[in-house]
């Protein structure tokens, strides 16, 4: 009697390295879960930043690019307007508003700083001197950082050649060089490093010098279709 009361009253070093056993497992299979939630909500809210970012940048490029100027260089040969578009990089003439430095026309640049670590689309402005000999340089440009983490930066443009007759189709190109005539569309992709491949930033006819582009159209002869994209 007294010695299968004392079995009965403890464990076996066998039961207790079983008992040890399933705990450690269970302990692991719980810290599992818990690191992978964790990275899971971590990934949520660097993707809910990247898309916050992104609709700031889109909102105040489409207001920007919808308020540009076709300011001309007035001693350079033919005059030429205050515009360049590249594949990665686009300069335009456009609004500041009044309560950011005063207000009045910039020249912007808009570009992915990829020599930066954290690799931003960036927004510089400077003031024109349209009396200048050259087009203005962006050496000591105000800059303003519109979104970091950004692994590409991709434009389009929606337009003719120059000399192009009016009967001639628009079409989309990756550089406006045509210093007397604004794309009568533009498009801007970005590609962030976290969140969706691509992103539709901007695409939207240039407001700048609206009736110029609403007398193109209408010479054509045909509506501008912005999906027809190479």
């Amino acid at each position: 009697m007294t010695s299968r009361a004392h079995a009965s009253a403890g464990f076996t070093l066998l039961e207790l390295t079983i008992a040890l056993t399933l705990l450690a497992l269970l302990s692991a299979v719980l810290f599992g879960s818990l690191r992978l939630a964790g990275r899971s909500t971590d990934s949520g809210e660097a993707k809910a930043e990247v898309s916050s970012s992104m609709r700031l940048a889109q909102d105040f490029l489409r207001t920007n690019l919808e308020a540009q100027h076709p300011l001309r260089m007035r001693k350079m040969v033919e005059w030429p307007l205050l515009f360049r578009g590249a594949k990665n990089e686009l300069r335009y003439a456009s609004d500041l508003p009044p309560r950011v430095a005063g207000g009045g026309i910039w020249y912007y640049r808009l570009a992915v700083r990829s020599e930066d670590a954290r690799s931003p689309l960036t927004l510089e402005r400077v003031v024109p001197d349209l009396a200048a000999d050259a087009l203005p340089e962006f050496a000591n440009a105000d800059r303003s950082v519109l979104a970091d983490g950004i692994v590409e930066l991709t434009l389009g443009y929606f337009g003719r050649d120059p000399d192009s007759l009016p009967a001639v189709a628009p079409t989309w190109r990756d550089h406006w060089d045509d210093g007397q005539q604004l794309p009568l569309l533009i498009r801007i992709d970005v590609k962030p490093k976290v969140g969706p491949i691509g992103v539709d930033l901007f695409d939207r006819q240039a407001r700048g010098a609206s009736a110029f582009f609403d007398e193109a159209i209408n010479a054509a002869g045909a509506p501008v279709d912005p999906d027809e994209r190479p």
